[in-house]
Formats: C-alpha cells, sequence, structure tokens
C-alpha cells in the first residue's frame, strides 16, 4: 500500500526532511507547501503584478498557495501538521482543519510546550506526536506492523 502524505505547517526548521530521510525505503510519497518563505509571501505579486495595498499584495500570494495546498491535502492519505514554538501558525491551523473536515488521517506534530493551546486540534488528530522520527515510527507501524526497536 503506497501512502501520500502531505506535510503542512511551520517553514522554518528541517522536520520535513527528517520525515523523509527517515521514511527511505517506506512505500511512501510526500508533498508539501512551498517552503522558500520569500516566494510564498511575493507569489502573486510576482505572477499577477504588483499591489500597492500590502493586503492585497498578501491576498493575491496567499490565494495562489492554496491552489497547492488544497490539491496537497485532498490528494492525502496522511495529513501531518508541525506546529513550532517561533511564531503563530494560523495557515497550520486552518490545514488541519480542512484535512480534518475532509476526513483525512490527521497526525500532528508539536512540542510540550504549546500542548494546551493546541488541544483542539490535537482532539481532531488520530495522532499527536513531538518529534519528526515519532512521525516516521507512526508510518513504519502503519505500512509494515513495525515497532521501533
Amino acid at each position: 500500500m503506497t501512502l501520500k502524505i502531505y506535510l503542512s505547517g511551520e517553514i522554518h526548521t528541517n522536520w520535513r526532511t527528517e520525515i523523509m530521510d527517515g521514511a527511505k525505503g517506506l512505500d511512501v510519497t510526500f508533498s508539501a507547501p512551498v517552503t522558500d518563505h520569500a516566494a510564498s509571501d511575493d507569489c502573486g505579486v510576482a505572477i499577477m503584478g504588483a499591489e500597492a495595498d500590502k493586503f492585497w499584495h498578501d491576498r493575491k500570494g496567499a490565494q495562489l498557495n492554496a491552489i497547492r495546498t488544497r490539491k496537497g491535502i485532498e490528494d492525502a492519505d496522511i495529513v501531518v501538521v508541525r506546529f513550532g514554538d517561533k511564531y503563530k501558525q494560523w495557515n497550520a491551523a486552518f490545514d488541519a482543519g480542512v484535512a480534518s473536515a475532509l476526513g483525512k488521517s490527521l497526525i500532528v506534530l508539536h512540542g510540550p510546550d504549546i500542548q494546551h493551546p493546541l488541544k483542539e486540534v490535537d482532539a481532531a488528530a488520530l495522532a499527536v506526536a513531538e518529534r519528526p522520527e515519532q512521525v516516521v515510527q507512526m508510518l513504519r507501524y502503519i505500512l509494515n506492523s513495525e515497532l521501533p526497536a
């Protein structure tokens, strides 16, 4: 069974790479949003033209990025949403909500220090992890019935 996994959430650490490297050899494919922060912020105006008002600048980028995000979440068997502690990640919470509403299997990834503000998101998830290697262990179990050594 091949699993399609969408890796959503914070873009300031290498958690995606840790999961993809750890999952080598597993029957999985990964997709993700654009993780180049500047490109993600400015894609709309770079392609569709400048905006004098920052609101419309941001909106063009958000809507263009939403095309990729929607497709990734809709096609995924599992959506992993990572919440970091550096910024408030409203987009990650939104992606978790969309995944939950679509009935996707949701794994939430965050440290224990932000457990309380994410309690509702955690309650919607099928699994909650604190470290990327736990997500890899979950995938090994799901695919191969393999527990960590």
